[in-house]
């Protein structure tokens, strides 16, 4: 059977589970390059942070978080931290075969359950309004738009679209 006719996951049948220091973390930064690739450049600040995400946030006070789902790394999403209670929710991906099937949804959920339980104080992202479906989810879990000055700077010239979650 192919690959392609097989039944995509579905949310109750994947597992979230944290990438840890020392794990390989191939798979976050290749579903991230995938995306950011297909609808911009990949900037400076990207090639650092996926080139090195246990330096560039797991050992700075941030997580890594994977949807894993037929034995592969099936989506992913970080919080970075700014501080010990302010968090930037980035780099979320998933697999673009498995998109639509709620997995983002359940991966963002639970990236948000997490920062509560780290004691975070704000939570916030920078996205594109290009990336429409991205964007709906964050406002449909409860994400608020922002003006950008009102949050930490972010440092990705494609980000237009400026949101905080209420924590």
């Amino acid at each position: 059977m192919d690959h392609q006719d097989e039944p995509a996951p579905t949310a109750e049948e994947i597992e979230v589970r944290p990438l840890e220091i020392g794990e390989d973390a191939t798979a976050f930064r290749t579903l991230n390059e995938e995306w950011i690739s297909r609808y911009f450049t990949l900037e400076k600040k990207d090639r650092e942070t996926l080139g090195d995400p246990e330096i560039m946030i797991l050992r700075q006070g941030g997580r890594i978080f994977q949807v894993w789902a037929d034995g592969r790394v099936a989506g992913c999403v970080a919080l970075i931290a700014l501080d010990d209670q302010v968090y930037e929710l980035s780099k979320m991906a998933v697999a673009p075969e498995l998109r639509g099937r709620g997995i983002g949804r359940t991966l963002l959920l639970h990236a948000i359950g997490q920062a509560k339980k780290l004691g975070a104080k704000r939570l916030f992202l920078a996205s594109n309004a290009i990336l429409k479906s991205a964007v709906h989810v964050y406002e449909a879990v409860g994400f608020r738009h922002m003006p950008p000055e009102t949050l930490p700077h972010m440092h990705y010239v494609r980000s237009n679209v400026y949101m905080e979650f209420p924590l």
